[in-house]
């Protein structure tokens, strides 16, 4: 079978078989194919598209192309949640505990910063002596005595998506359904999950900024993964502002620990979208018989610090400080400078530049410009107010967490020209804007 031939087929439209699938997958993983070959193809596919049965061979085979995890003998469901990526979008950091809490095992793969989005694994090496790479046979007694573990991503996952998507990153393909499909779910059922929940952000800070495309995206993701044997739910959610009162990876981990230790009120629209996640995986593990019998379950283990006490063992466990629930400020680095983003005038916040924002935390030092850039884990914003919050003069949006002075002043200003201030209340938005599934 030759590779060209392959190409020629999608380049004319037709449906790739299993064996020409395979094919293509065998040569991503011994480099019998060429980088111009892997490009042609994956512009083929993005220009002529991939049906559900093809989409689910190329899923099926990249998710074949590495170590598959099992878990036999478990006690409860394999379950996980995957979020298409957002600004302030810590949810993996409590949904894991909070499930496991509920009976759930959570073997979660997390990812690194990608572009303007923030990445749990980042986020989690803010934590002294936090270790995302533990070998796989410590993983796997992690999950089962502990009942979750957030690590990151291994190279023995899915190594042909590895390789694909960096061909894709190049050459202007990324933009796929099909593809996108196809990466996010090969790693997942390389991970032996029993349910996923898929959490798609909408809106001027996310991938998909239509609710059509994150439709299309969501609908693909659930087809496709019923189609692998996976069961699947998505969650369309709102991403036109921070979700939460803190970005930055530092600054993540401490809205984190307040959060499960009910240290003051939750910020409403990260609540609703963490208990909305972790409320379906609950449903799709048969842990709960819907989903508001799910969320006084959850709200339970929040309650009653089974959650909170979940994360401090799965931190303590992997090498980060066994009291760092009690003593947060001496383990988390803080910014040496700390400065308000004052209202101009009086009014009332009306949208957000999200995106813009995202950038921001970048330019900050909290995330890279380029691969193997260090992080500075000690930037964001913190006290960050939502859309619809009416203002006094002088009254602060938010706090920048800088390095100097100059990166704070800088970032003052930027954090203004993000946002737009008007005279008329704005109704609220909701958070999960669709279910699909």
């Amino acid at each position: 079978m030759l590779a060209q031939e392959i190409i020629r087929a999608k380049r004319d439209g037709q449906a790739l078989n299993e064996a020409q699938i395979n094919h293509f997958v065998r040569g991503l993983v011994d480099n019998s194919w060429s980088e111009g070959q892997v490009a042609a193809l994956g512009m083929a596919v993005f220009l002529r598209g991939m049906g559900r049965d093809e989409a689910v061979l190329l899923t099926r085979a990249m998710m074949n192309s590495g170590r598959v995890m099992r878990w036999p003998g478990m006690s409860g469901p394999v379950l996980d949640k995957h979020s298409s990526g957002g600004v302030g979008d810590k949810v993996s950091l409590m949904l894991a505990p909070m499930v496991a809490a509920c009976g759930g095992y959570v073997p979660m793969i997390a990812g690194r910063g990608l572009g303007h989005t923030g990445g749990t694994v980042d986020k989690l090496e803010a934590i002294p002596g936090y270790t995302t790479t533990p070998d796989p046979a410590r993983f796997d007694q992690l999950v089962r005595s502990l009942g979750c573990a957030i690590i990151g991503q291994t190279a023995d996952l899915a190594p042909a998506d590895k390789r694909f998507y960096a061909t894709r990153d190049v050459t202007a393909t990324v933009e796929s359904v099909p593809l996108i499909t196809a990466s996010i779910l090969s790693k997942k059922l390389a991970a032996g999950l029993e349910g996923l929940a898929m959490d798609i952000k909408c809106g001027n800070g996310a991938f998909a900024a239509t609710p059509e495309f994150a439709r299309e995206l969501a609908e693909s993701i659930v087809a496709v993964a019923g189609g692998a044997g996976l069961r699947t739910r998505a969650l369309i959610t709102d991403m036109n502002q921070i979700l939460g009162t803190d970005v930055g990876n530092a600054l993540e981990i401490w809205e984190t620990l307040r959060y499960l230790k009910g240290d003051g009120p939750r910020e409403a629209r990260l609540h609703e979208a963490t208990l909305a996640l972790c409320a379906e995986m609950l449903v799709l593990g048969r842990l709960a018989a819907d989903t508001a019998a799910a969320r006084v379950k959850l709200q339970a283990a929040l309650d009653s610090g089974a959650a909170a006490e979940k994360f401090a063992q799965m931190v303590a466990a992997l090498g980060g400080p066994a009291d760092l629930l009690d003593r947060p400020a001496q383990y988390l680095a803080a910014a040496p400078v700390v400065k308000p983003v004052p209202a101009p005038r009086a009014g009332v916040l009306q949208a957000m530049a999200t995106r813009d924002l995202g950038v921001l935390i970048v330019e900050l030092g909290g995330g890279r410009r380029k691969a193997g850039d260090a992080i500075d884990m000690r930037v964001g914003f913190s006290a960050v107010r939502p859309v619809g919050t009416r203002f006094a003069p002088g009254e602060p949006l938010a706090m920048v967490h800088a390095a100097d002075e100059a990166s704070a002043d800088r970032a003052v200003a930027s954090y203004l020209a993000a946002c737009t201030l008007g005279d008329a209340d704005v109704a609220a938005s909701p958070m999960v804007m669709a279910e699909v599934g």
